[in-house]
């Protein structure tokens, strides 16, 4: 031990420096770096994220889940231009301003199936 007085405020910083150190987050490269012009032009082209996770098994020997090239890829800036990805509808004006049905009353909005007698119910 040291013959220095206690002083909290000190200790309090060397911990807090601490834990901000354990907070960060170390980053690897990801292995489809290498892939990346390829994957982004074969995006562009209108390949689904399944169709490069599938390329990238064929001609690369690499098993990734299409989620994971999706995470990839969307980080990247150049498919950030794209304003929606080649499989994605999209809505048009017309369609937005038209107001939604209304039901006022359960049945109207789930119509009940019609019951009919049978014949083998004895009067």
């Amino acid at each position: 031990m040291s013959n220095e007085p206690f002083d909290p405020i000190k200790e309090l910083q060397e911990v807090k420096e601490r834990r901000e150190m354990q907070r960060r987050k170390l980053y690897r490269k990801s292995k489809l770096e290498k892939y990346r012009a390829e994957l982004v032009a074969m995006r562009n082209a209108g390949a689904s994220y399944q169709d490069l996770a599938i390329w990238l098994k064929m001609k690369h020997r690499i098993t990734i889940h299409r989620t994971s090239v999706d995470r990839f890829l969307s980080g990247l800036p150049e498919l950030a231009a794209i304003a929606t990805p080649p499989n994605e509808v999209v809505v048009t004006a017309a369609k937005q301003d038209a107001p939604p049905p209304v039901h006022n009353t359960i049945q109207e909005a789930l119509p009940l199936p019609q019951i009919l007698p049978s014949d083998n119910q004895a009067s």
